[in-house]
């Protein structure tokens, strides 16, 4: 069986003292194998969802009957949207469990698989009672995106709508529950109030797992854009931020305003130089003075900022 590299300092410990309980039903040398490609998967599912996919499949054929490698598996398969075999995995971890935990994702696979009529007869199961309070927020979320995939814009944003969205407090589940409703209301043209729920999911994303600040700033007709800066005199430039706004219809760079102060005050001190070897020339010969030209050439080139998404873990409206 073909192996993957896994850096010296993965060690298997890293994983969830759960997982490495089941892992004991294994001959240690296997379970530690078992356990390093698992890390390798939780490492890499974010920013390189195909390599964790990668990892998953050696885990899955040395231990194919543990159930948080089952599991893993599937979320791999989820990241890398193989929606029929990321059920397929989890509907194999929970027979294995008995564990209803999976239920949302299972649901957002259906979605994933084009039956968002199967996804809506899920949230309105009995295991739903069954799930604590993130996981029924996370299928709620997933109801509402099987009524978007329908085109039922109404019955999406009335799905949201729940003690959870209107509780000032915050918690896990708040940003992306808040940015879901702001999607759904911009969705069906209701913009001012998309705008406000925007607002209150930028106020609860902690750890920036939406683009909530992104979509505000959009909706106010401001984009930030890296610009590149090229002086005369530093051949490397200087890295700057542009602010564009719509509504000034201008663009400000985001610098030192002292440099474009010491800017004018240099151009400044030029024009009385030259002022002055004029006049001096008036008073003696009446020579012609041929002043050089003071050319300051700055150039920026913009470039658009590309939107990430990061392949999900949890369900997505």
């Amino acid at each position: 069986m073909k192996r993957l590299p896994i850096p010296d300092d993965v060690t298997g410990d890293e994983i969830d003292k759960d997982v490495r309980q089941e892992l004991l039903s294994l001959p240690k040398g296997l379970a530690e194998e078992v356990s390093r490609n698992l890390v390798m998967v939780a490492r890499l599912i974010d920013d390189d969802p195909e390599g964790a996919y990668a990892y998953s499949r050696i885990a899955l054929r040395l231990a194919s009957r543990v159930a948080a490698v089952r599991e893993a598996a599937g979320f791999a398969a989820y990241a890398n949207q193989k929606f029929s075999e990321a059920l397929a995995e989890f509907r194999a971890a929970r027979r294995m469990t008995g564990s209803v935990e999976l239920w949302p994702v299972m649901a957002d696979c259906e979605r994933g698989l084009g039956r968002p009529e199967k996804a809506l007869e899920m949230a309105g199961a009995p295991e739903v009672q069954k799930l604590d309070k993130a996981s029924q927020v996370e299928m709620r979320l997933v109801a509402a995106g099987a009524r978007r995939d329908m085109d039922q814009l109404d019955a999406a944003i009335v799905t949201l709508q729940s003690p959870e969205l209107a509780s000032n407090s915050v918690q896990p589940w708040s940003a992306r529950l808040r940015y879901a409703y702001a999607d759904a209301l911009l969705a069906a043209g209701r913009e001012g109030e998309a705008r406000e729920w925007f607002a209150k999911a930028v106020e609860s994303d902690k750890d920036g797992s939406t683009d909530a600040s992104d979509r505000l700033a959009e909706m106010d007709g401001v984009e930030f854009v890296d610009a590149f800066v090229e002086d005369e005199d530093d051949e490397e430039g200087e890295r700057v931020q542009v602010v564009v706004s719509e509504e000034a219809g201008t663009d400000v760079l985001a610098d030192d305003e002292d440099d474009v102060d010491d800017d004018a005050d240099d151009a400044e001190v030029a024009d009385m130089a030259t002022d002055g070897v004029a006049d001096d020339t008036d008073d003696t010969d009446g020579g012609d003075l041929e002043d050089d030209d003071l050319d300051d050439n700055d150039t920026a080139d913009e470039a658009e900022d590309d939107g990430k998404g990061d392949a999900p873990q949890r369900p997505q409206s």
